[in-house]
């Protein structure tokens, strides 16, 4: 074995980065009793809105409860069928599902994301909306599922958990649609310490709906006004991320920079399938994930974890049409093939460009072999 490590991940190593800074702000708060709905929420709520150019903000719990209240307040309901791609985490599905429609599932293209030219023939009288899903850091071709949507007479919801910061022709991921959802989930690339969410929105009909539905169904007044949830964004974790999101840039220019040794070291080699480079026309991607498709997939991690270099199959390496459970439609070829093949190499500020150079080393020398 050998004495070289490379984790997945490396939380330790980015707390210890940003210790200083946030031990003092995480007892400010702490010391002062604001937990639940404080100036700390108010605050990144208005920051996240500011950054993304849009009107509101509102923190939830999580990336989930940001769908499924993304769905209600824009009268997603039983008896509605839902456009949503098979690669992507359970979750995206799950919420069309808890407000009582139906998931119907649609193929990837090359991207990894939604592919627009699989929309039109699976809409029926029932089809509602479109949710996209801006996976990796990269954004879908928008432009063309806007145009399916527009001619159809449906709504887009963008489940944006991966992709904030990234565009597509200098728009953001998540502002495409009547709302879009995003995820703080410690490993995307604005995470807090535990669970969190966001939904942003330019309709204040969908803004005053979410209001009502994160806090049990009740007006500021006190009075409820309608069935709801407890799914606020707690005020400790509002206060984490609006500390992170004033150093954003620098995680995404970081992460550009990863993206951009890996394309300069294996470009080329014939065994993998990269994802664009970071100057890449219209989009402009953050990486929150480098997901390649690789030969000899299985082999190739076995190999690298030997060497000492850590990867993941993205949600165990399957898509939701492969759980029978589920149910959902499964004539999806090009989905099944690419679920075969893909894999995500570490992708992470803890990273160096030495670590890097070791990882895109041993991938040649493993297919050299």
């Amino acid at each position: 074995m050998t004495s070289k490590i490379i984790p997945f991940f490396n939380y330790p190593v980015l707390y210890e980065r940003q210790k200083k800074d946030l031990l003092p702000l995480i007892d400010e708060i702490l010391s002062g009793g604001r937990y639940i709905m404080q100036k700390e929420l108010e605050n990144f709520e208005s920051d996240l809105a500011r950054y993304l150019g849009v009107k509101y903000a509102l923190g939830v719990a999580d990336g989930t409860m940001a769908l499924i209240l993304a769905l209600k307040a824009s009268n997603i309901s039983p008896g509605d069928e839902v456009l949503v791609p098979s690669h992507t985490f359970v979750a995206t599905a799950a919420a069309i599902a808890h407000v009582g429609a139906t998931p119907v599932l649609v193929e990837c293209d090359w991207s990894h994301l939604m592919d627009p030219s699989d929309l039109e023939h699976r809409i029926t009288s029932k089809t509602k909306a479109i949710m996209p899903v801006q996976l990796n850091g990269r954004v879908a071709e928008m432009n063309e599922i806007k145009d399916v949507a527009e001619r159809n007479g449906l709504i887009i919801i963008e489940d944006a958990a991966q992709a904030l910061g990234a565009k597509f022709k200098g728009e953001f991921a998540g502002t495409f649609g009547v709302a879009g959802t995003f995820s703080f989930y410690p490993s995307k690339t604005l995470g807090g310490f535990g669970d969190g969410g966001a939904v942003v929105t330019n309709d204040s009909r969908i803004a005053d709906s979410i209001r009502l539905l994160r806090d049990h169904g009740r007006h500021p007044s006190g009075e409820v006004m309608q069935w709801g949830f407890n799914s606020r964004l707690d005020n400790l974790q509002a206060g984490i991320l609006g500390y992170k999101l004033k150093h954003y840039s620098k995680e995404i220019e970081r992460r550009r920079e990863i993206a951009a040794l890996y394309h300069s070291s294996l470009d080329g080699l014939e065994a993998l399938k990269l994802p664009p480079p970071p100057s890449d026309g219209d989009h402009f991607d953050i990486f929150q994930n480098y997901e390649i498709e690789a030969n000899c997939r299985d082999e190739l991690r076995a190999y690298l974890d030997v060497q000492g270099v850590k990867t993941i199959i993205q949600w165990g390496g399957k898509v939701i049409h492969q759980y029978p459970s589920l149910g959902l439609n499964k004539d999806l070829p090009m989905t099944e093939l690419m679920s075969r093949r893909y894999m995500l190499l570490p992708m992470n500020t803890s990273l160096s460009n030495e670590d890097i150079s070791y990882i895109c080393e041993q991938i040649l020398t493993f297919y050299r072999r």
